[in-house]
């Protein structure tokens, strides 16, 4: 796993845990020297159920490895908990749609023909579905809401790989969207500007041969956004 970031020594703006859409924020943020701590704690899939468990102010991740990155992170922040958390907290958790969009988790869903019954993508069923595929990311993001923390949250890339569904995608991401933020977390959504006309990702902000990742471009938008807040 990539070495986590370090921009420099000067008291960081805000800490970072995510998965690899994370990667690109964090590059961004070092080439434009703007302090932060974190980085990617790991594969996206990781971090949608069964990842961590609540302890007092603080979490514990399941995995040894994002566990100990998620220590260094905050010795170097000198705080000892979660809770004692006095910047604000970006994360990606709960958005790699296109995992909760793998085609092969849907196919009972389908009719005959193939497609899905009309209203189904924007049906409490499916809505159900896909809050049980990410329970632990929003149990994580309504711990650290209740502890007082300012949460902030990434939308992903809109990029759909072979193995995914793109109707499940945008219709799963918007149900992430809706219930981050009925938990009071803000939501980074830079879509309206790097989408085309089909919804989907321009290539000038896609990682070169690669299926599901943002460049570097990405990142700065995402950066501006979270800067223009006052982060």
């Amino acid at each position: 796993m990539k070495t986590p970031y370090s921009t420099t020594t000067t008291a960081a703006r805000f800490l970072l845990l995510g998965d690899s859409h994370a990667g690109p924020v964090g590059r961004a943020a070092e080439a434009a020297r703007v302090p932060f701590r974190g980085g990617p704690l790991g594969a996206g899939r990781e971090f949608h159920a069964d990842f961590f468990d609540v302890r007092g102010t603080d979490v514990v991740f399941r995995k040894e490895e994002t566990e100990h990155l998620y220590r260094g992170f905050l010795a170097e922040l000198g705080a000892e908990d979660l809770g004692a958390l006095d910047i604000p907290l970006v994360t990606t958790f709960g958005f790699s749609a296109h995992t909760v969009a793998t085609s092969e988790n849907w196919r009972i869903y389908r009719v005959r023909g193939g497609g899905f019954a009309p209203g189904f993508l924007g049906s409490g069923l499916f809505a159900d579905i896909v809050r049980a595929m990410v329970r632990d990311a929003l149990a994580f993001y309504e711990h650290a809401v209740g502890l007082g923390l300012r949460v902030v949250s990434l939308m992903p890339p809109q990029r759909v790989p072979g193995m995914s569904d793109p109707q499940v995608f945008f219709a799963a991401q918007e149900t992430v969207r809706a219930e981050l933020a009925a938990r009071g977390v803000e939501i980074v959504d830079v879509r309206a500007r790097v989408t085309d006309g089909t919804g989907f990702q321009r290539p000038a902000f896609c990682e070169a041969d690669d299926t599901i990742h943002g460049n570097l471009a990405f990142g700065r938008l995402i950066l501006a956004d979270l800067l223009a807040r006052g982060l």
